[in-house]
């Protein structure tokens, strides 16, 4: 993954820092207007945009590149995989949303999928694995995500384009000074070819289009139902590394696929009822 590839070239207040304010820089030209617009919308709701800001644009990420310094990708993947049970949980303290038993399987389904892929089928892996401080601030990360998640219920009526430009601000504003003192404690970041197509793809995909569809999605579906599909993120990371890198589809990417698959179907289940 990105964040333990660059790990040696960018500190990570820093890393996390410059994609934000490089998503905002990108933003701000085309939604300046309409930001202007829903000003007195957001001013009145400045307490959960704030919240919102905090949890899932200062924190989630610096926390996570801070972990990629001394933990490894698979601990990263792994622990990520459990976000879909931490949203639930939380979603149950904070607005009692309730959740059937074999809702509780289906996300169990989902999170053996993305596990299996991520050890690559290899039980042994597991044995391997060895916990440092770095998993602990992950931990806290898919927390501080989750929470985020939950929290979007909560989001002022203004146009995404005005609540993503609010809350990248308050990222930004929020780590302005955890990057000076950074600055002061760490070698000069060097602008390399490397750096600036890794923050340039951050401040893009991962930021603007990611969190835009995450955002629409969670609207749509709700935080428990939107977050089983984080539990895809390895399965198409292993289907693109088949496609683009020659990598074989091995027999462990097909079991991850189903239990995925029937994970998603079955928590699924009361919506389709519903309708029928």
């Amino acid at each position: 993954m990105l964040a333990r590839g660059v790990a040696e070239l960018i500190p990570p207040v820093t890393m996390s820092f410059w994609r934000w304010l490089m998503a905002l820089s990108i933003l701000l030209p085309f939604t300046w207007k309409q930001t202007c617009k829903d000003w007195p919308k957001i001013k009145a709701a400045w307490k959960i945009l704030f919240l919102l800001g905090f949890f899932g644009i200062a924190s989630f990420n610096t926390l996570l590149y801070t972990a990629a310094h001394s933990t490894t990708a698979l601990n990263i993947a792994l622990t990520q995989s459990i976000m879909p049970a931490i949203i639930v949980i939380i979603s149950f303290v904070l607005f009692r949303d309730r959740v059937f038993r074999f809702q509780l399987f289906a996300i169990t389904l989902c999170m053996l999928g993305a596990g299996y892929i991520v050890i690559h089928g290899d039980w042994q892996r597991l044995l391997q694995l060895k916990f440092v401080r770095g998993d602990l601030l992950m931990l806290l990360a898919i927390c501080f995500y989750a929470l985020y998640s939950v929290l979007l219920r909560k989001r002022p009526d203004i146009h995404p384009m005005s609540f993503l430009t609010s809350t990248f601000a308050v990222g930004v504003v929020l780590l302005l000074p955890f990057y000076f003192w950074e600055m002061q404690i760490t070698p000069a970041l060097e602008i390399t070819q490397p750096v600036i197509i890794s923050l340039l793809y951050v401040a893009f995909f991962p930021s603007i289009l990611a969190y835009l569809c995450w955002n629409k999605g969670i609207s749509e579906i709700g935080a428990n139902r939107a977050g089983l599909y984080i539990n895809l993120i390895p399965l198409f990371a292993s289907l693109l590394a088949v496609l683009f890198l020659g990598e074989k589809f091995q027999s462990y990417h097909l079991v991850g696929v189903v239990l995925i698959t029937s994970g998603l179907l079955l928590f699924n289940l009361p919506l389709s009822r519903s309708k029928g």
